[in-house]
């Protein structure tokens, strides 16, 4: 984590890049966003649209923090790493098991739809 807090803008572009692209849990999430939308059959300007939404939503938990790091100064840069402690140190396994559950419930709700409709 030293290394990760040392990296240059680009080389923290580099690495969320990677690290997003192979991330089993955004995989998982960003298939059930695209075969959602090949199910509402949208238009290619709906779609993109969706998409661009879909991005900027699961981009907020990034950006919120870089927009009130670079806002806040010196006093959100200490803020956030106490925030960074309490979250790396303290309480990894109840983030992890909050994410997953939620992740969970989420894709088992989706997997449920097609099962309760019935044809007539």
């Amino acid at each position: 984590m030293a290394r990760v807090d040392a990296l240059t803008p680009a080389e923290s572009l580099g690495l969320g890049v990677l690290l997003g692209a192979v991330n089993p849990k955004n995989l998982a999430l960003s298939i059930g966003a695209a075969a959602g939308l090949a199910q509402l059959g949208l238009s290619t300007p709906d779609a993109v649209v969706s998409l661009i939404v879909f991005v900027a939503v699961g981009s907020l938990s990034i950006a919120g923090p870089v927009i009130y790091h670079q806002l806040g100064g010196e006093r959100a840069a200490t803020k956030l790493d106490e925030l960074k402690d309490w979250l790396g140190l303290a309480q990894r396994r109840a983030v992890m098991a909050v994410l997953f559950l939620v992740f969970g419930v989420a894709l088992i709700a989706k997997g449920l739809e097609p099962l309760t409709k019935w044809e007539t």
